[in-house]
């Protein structure tokens, strides 16, 4: 197999198969203590001239919620929040569009929880389907927070795990129900989960569930809800398909849009031109010289992101490894040990470009460009978070540079080239594209992830 092929098969590694009830060979990392949040910084205080409101208080939640976000320390609302949590309060489908570090999951936890507030408990009222594990204990994390003023129970099913405990908790009941579409329609299948009550359907991350195939199974959930409940989806970008998903499920929707498709931010950008066989070699002397902190490496292949994680090691560089060909207790492992600071680098397949939060990464490498760039927006959002700087780098071989320019032409931004001293490429790297210029957009390699197919 060519390395181009093996990476478009390995670079989204992380799909959980519909009907797998004891593992999940490609889902994302189950990150049981990873900190939930995902906010950035808000506005600062002082009145809005634009008229939308610049505290909590003023978006209309009640007097339990606000004490719940206040222990988490939010002090102002974020851009979404403000602007999709008074019409998901007042029962309207809500079509979201952010980039990724914005405040999402509070957008659509906090009125779902407010309508569940008088209620009896103990029944499936709301359903929040998330395409990866690691995504999914992460919301389900945040809503058990907001929620514990108001006994709210929330439970998550994902695979990679036996499924005869989840069958025992459902069993029991819950209020909310965090899940990956795989393991949902495993329990659809088996009849312990009934979804006939769902009053709210959250789909969180749609692109990124259709890019792993997931639509039609989100179309297979979304058939077993009732028809009057209220449908809030949310994506970080908004490709034709995934509108035209919201046109079929959505009623009466508003559409909400904040900063799509760039680096928050907060984010210094550069690329490092580099000769391919060297970029390890640039690897290890950019993390001994200048980069402070800990430091995030996305590579495309599972065989590389190992090999990086062990030729670091060799060298003296605390690192680990996270993709899908690891156990889910290896990986909770690595990702807790870069949690903790134990790690200084973690290498890591695109398990990692979303819902993994954890504050105080300094540092996104991507020693192999994405080939959706897309995928480069969710990657280096993993730094920068919650007001915070950080830096995001390219090491661009020669190959690399038409998946360089497609991610400047989505996000409409040039990023600066800058050769470092004694890694010099021996190609000229091209300049930025004119941005706004659609000439060559038939010369990108179609990938296979884009089409909403999942690879069998």
């Amino acid at each position: 197999m060519r390395e181009d092929e093996q990476a478009v098969n390995e670079e989204h590694d992380d799909t959980e198969r519909a009907g797998d009830s004891t593992t999940a060979t490609m889902d994302g990392p189950a990150g049981t203590e990873a900190l939930p949040n995902e906010e950035t910084a808000a506005d600062p205080p002082g009145p809005r001239e634009d008229g939308e409101p610049s505290t909590f208080e003023e978006l209309g939640l009640e007097p339990r919620l606000l004490e719940a976000v206040r222990r988490r320390g939010y002090e102002r609302p974020t851009a979404i929040q403000r602007r999709a949590i008074p019409p998901a309060l007042a029962g309207r489908d809500v079509l979201g569009s952010a980039q990724t570090g914005t405040g999402k999951t509070a957008a659509f936890t906090l009125p779902m929880l407010q309508r569940f507030s008088d209620d009896e408990h103990g029944t499936l009222r709301g359903l929040i389907v998330t395409p990866t594990r690691e995504l999914a204990r992460q919301v389900e994390d945040a809503v058990g927070e907001y929620g514990a003023t108001m006994s709210i129970e929330p439970m998550v099913v994902h695979g990679g795990v036996p499924i005869g405990p989840q069958i025992e908790g459902l069993e029991w009941g819950c209020d909310v129900l965090v899940a990956t579409p795989g393991r949902l329609l495993d329990h659809c299948r088996r009849g312990t989960v009934d979804l006939s009550e769902v009053q709210v359907l959250v789909l969180d991350e749609a692109d990124r569930m259709l890019d792993m195939g997931f639509i039609d199974d989100v179309r297979k959930i979304v058939a077993q809800t009732p028809d009057d409940r209220q449908t809030l989806l949310f994506s970080a970008t908004m490709p034709n398909a995934i509108k035209s998903l919201a046109h079929q499920i959505m009623e009466d929707r508003v559409e909400v849009e904040v900063g799509l498709e760039k680096a928050a931010e907060g984010i210094r950008e550069v690329i490092h031109p580099v000769d391919r066989v060297a970029k390890h070699e640039l690897l290890l002397h950019l993390l001994e010289n200048g980069m402070e902190g800990q430091v995030l490496v996305f590579a495309r292949t599972r065989d590389t992101t190992q090999y990086l994680s062990d030729y670091l090691e060799r060298k003296g560089v605390s690192a680990d490894a996270l993709h899908g060909g690891r156990s889910q207790e290896q990986r909770q492992r690595s990702l807790q040990a870069f949690r903790d600071g134990e790690t200084r680098a973690l290498v890591a397949t695109n398990v990692a470009a979303r819902g993994l939060d954890i504050r105080g990464i300094r540092h996104v490498v991507n020693f192999d460009a994405p080939r959706d760039p897309r995928d480069y927006v969710h990657r280096v959002g993993r730094t920068a978070r919650a007001n915070e700087t950080g830096d995001a780098l390219i090491l661009m071989a020669q190959h690399e540079w038409t998946y360089v320019r497609d991610i400047e032409k989505l996000t409409g931004e040039a990023i600066e080239r800058r050769a470092v001293e004694g890694f010099e490429p021996d190609f000229t790297p091209p300049p930025p594209p004119e941005l706004g210029d659609d000439d060559g957009e038939d010369e990108r390699e179609t990938s296979p992830l884009n089409r909403g197919r999942r690879r069998r």
